[in-house]
């Protein structure tokens, strides 16, 4: 009163509105605040557009008091709308292609390697055509794992350097050519930076670029019209197939249970194999779960999930809300993390979604003591089936267990699949603290032998 501007509830008291915007701004591509009507349809068609171009989230900011006035650029009709493709640079696609068919065509032993911005270049199913067309085995990147058909005779599995797929690396790194289709590679999917990759062998494709050895390098060339087109230029070439066949030894099963044993977790995965499908989709927390998914044949047509990049612990549960609104038909096994977001648990309930989520408790940050141990790791444990009933709150659909040996595991998982196949069901799974996967133990110690060096001398 008097001071000559206003103060709203939901800021930290000062007469700037943008503090959401800004922080906002980092974590998308695009961002409208809209103050008046006048721009408002185009500014918001303009961050939708974006958003599908893009495939990355915008920031859309609505002044609270604009909603319910009409406008005349307003309808309740669809309003039509062109998105505009991405095109090639024709001169440089055909050049990019030239180059790169000269490169794999002369090499004995070439591979192909599918890494996680394919998803974002829509190049899937692109990729597996020139797979397809070129006979040389292929494999996928950690993060772009269920981008690729894993049911192809010639999928090889996952390259993640020393924690690979058995027999996977060693056809990879020994090629001399492979070809990455939008790759990342940081820390933790070179595992510490220790891939035996050399750049003069490798073809880098990205959404909309192409570089070739130490060059040349070839811009504006859509990763999708690139792999198609090259598709047709690739000699039938199966040298590394073969090598690969010659030196494969099928995986073996794990221990038997004794009756009444304290459940592993290789028995639980066994478990979580059989239970996959083409209307299955596979969510996997940041943490031993990377190294228990990645180990999961998906079926054709089963969806999984899962991000490394930011390795964000907790994303799982969120991420299976979104995934199984916008895929209602699709049951979800969800390896979770709860603790960060375990109030999206009450809106998957209240929503009816009948999600399959398995919390493995092993009292603690597994992923975490592996890298850098101490007490910070031990985390106090919730009755987490008990705070799950209490949001069920006898109201929705919902069901519960906790396990400690295979039989009750076999006997929860028949529940979820047979009389509460329709509900929510969450599965606390109890396992020994230190009972990891071996690839976690290798790449605990690699990443943390790479994240703790000397600073670089400058």
């Amino acid at each position: 009163m008097g001071s000559g501007y206003w103060i709203l509830h939901h800021t930290i008291e000062l007469p700037d509105f943008t503090q959401e915007l800004r922080c906002f701004q980092t974590v998308t591509c695009y961002q409208a605040v809209v103050n008046n009507l006048e721009d408002a349809h185009e500014q918001i068609d303009n961050a939708i557009s974006t958003a599908l171009k893009e495939s990355k989230p915008v920031y859309i900011s609505i002044s609270c008091n604009l909603p319910s006035i009409p406008h005349p650029t307003f309808s309740h009709h669809p309003v039509p709308f062109f998105l505009s493709p991405r095109l090639s640079n024709q001169k440089n696609l055909e050049a990019a292609v030239e180059a790169a068919a000269a490169f794999l065509n002369k090499a004995v032993k070439p591979v192909l390697v599918g890494g996680p911005k394919m998803r974002v270049a829509k190049a899937s199913k692109t990729f597996a055509e020139l797979a397809d067309a070129c006979g040389y085995p292929f494999a996928v990147m950690p993060s772009a794992k269920g981008l690729v058909p894993e049911h192809h005779p010639r999928f090889i599995g996952t390259y993640w350097g020393a924690v690979s797929t058995p027999f996977c690396a060693e056809i990879v790194e020994s090629a001399d050519a492979y070809l990455f289709a939008g790759p990342i590679f940081n820390d933790y999917s070179s595992v510490g930076y220790s891939l035996l990759l050399k750049k003069e062998k490798a073809i880098i494709v990205q959404p909309d670029r192409v570089v070739i050895g130490h060059g040349p390098a070839f811009g504006c060339v859509v990763m999708k019209d690139f792999l198609h087109a090259l598709a047709t230029r690739l000699k039938k070439n199966t040298a590394a197939y073969e090598n690969y066949r010659r030196i494969f030894v099928p995986q073996g099963e794990p221990l038997a249970s004794e009756p009444g044993e304290p459940l592993r977790v290789n028995i639980l995965f066994k478990h979580i194999q059989q239970m996959l499908s083409a209307n299955s989709a596979i969510i996997a927390e940041t943490g031993d779960s990377w190294f228990n998914c990645q180990k999961l044949k998906l079926p054709e047509g089963c969806g999984y999930e899962f991000q490394m990049q930011y390795g964000s612990i907790g994303w799982s549960v969120g991420a299976t809300l979104g995934y199984a609104q916008a895929a209602k038909d699709k049951p979800n096994p969800n390896l979770s993390e709860i603790q960060v977001t375990a109030q999206e648990v009450s809106t998957m309930i209240r929503w009816g979604q009948n999600s399959i989520i398995f919390l493995i408790n092993n009292g603690g940050y597994t992923i975490e003591v592996e890298i850098h141990d101490g007490p910070y790791n031990v985390i106090k444990n919730w009755n987490y089936t008990g705070l799950v009933e209490a949001f069920h709150n006898g109201e929705g659909k919902c069901y519960t267990a906790k396990v400690r040996t295979e039989e009750e595991l076999k006997e929860a998982i028949e529940e979820a699949l047979g009389p509460k196949k329709d509900c929510l069901c969450f599965i606390e799974v109890i396992v020994h603290k230190d009972d990891t996967s071996k690839e976690l133990l290798e790449w605990g110690s690699r990443v943390s032998a790479a994240n703790s060096r000397p600073p670089n001398p400058q």
